[in-house]
């Protein structure tokens, strides 16, 4: 039997994004943590989503966007999902709600996590994508990993643009608790969801 599989989204898609460095970093992280999940990195910029445009929600009603229904099919793939998100103003940023909403059914039953950077670890940002989530009927975790203060000025290109290792020992029990929910939560929906 495979293993669940787990979407790490980039949820940003400014050319000057930091998401990368993070995104690669848990990736490594978390395929040398969780033997039990299947992890693959998927990045926004991929699929040049438009701004959601549809008559409804594909649970109401099939999308015309081929865009968007390509990005519905890649999401489909997964049992579960880690949204790497920065903070814009507060909240996350409008190409990752534009992409939440260009899906529907595909998020239904199914966990998401966050990794969230930024000088307050985005955690604004994470508890709105929280409520987010549950509104597209996902099971967001409680364990999360922030990126914040001193470490991210540490990693990032605005401070010292150290390596990842630099922090790690930091943020690496976040990321263990964090995966910790995840493989419970996505054994649990999957099993659900297939009875």
């Amino acid at each position: 039997m495979s293993n669940p599989k787990i979407a790490i989204v980039i949820g940003s898609t400014r050319d000057a994004r930091f998401a990368d460095k993070p995104a690669q970093w848990l990736l490594a992280k978390a395929k040398e943590l969780c033997a039990e999940l299947d992890f693959d990195l998927v990045d926004l910029k991929d699929f040049d989503l438009p701004m959601f445009n549809e008559m409804a929600s594909n649970l109401y009603m099939p999308s015309a966007d081929l865009a968007a229904i390509k990005w519905q099919e890649k999401m489909a793939e997964y049992d579960g999902y880690i949204f790497v998100t920065p903070e814009y103003n507060s909240s996350i940023p409008a190409s990752l709600k534009n992409a939440l909403d260009q899906a529907g059914k595909e998020w239904v039953r199914k966990p998401a996590a966050v990794l969230g950077y930024g000088s307050v670890g985005a955690a604004r940002a994470v508890e709105h994508l929280r409520a987010v989530a549950v509104n597209l009927q996902m099971v967001p975790v409680r364990s999360a990993v922030y990126i914040s203060g001193s470490d991210f000025f540490k990693v990032s290109p605005l401070g010292a643009n150290a390596a990842m290792s630099e922090i790690e020992a930091g943020i690496l029990p976040s990321l263990e608790a964090m995966l910790s929910d995840l493989t419970w939560w996505t054994k649990a929906t999957k099993t659900a969801r297939e009875a």
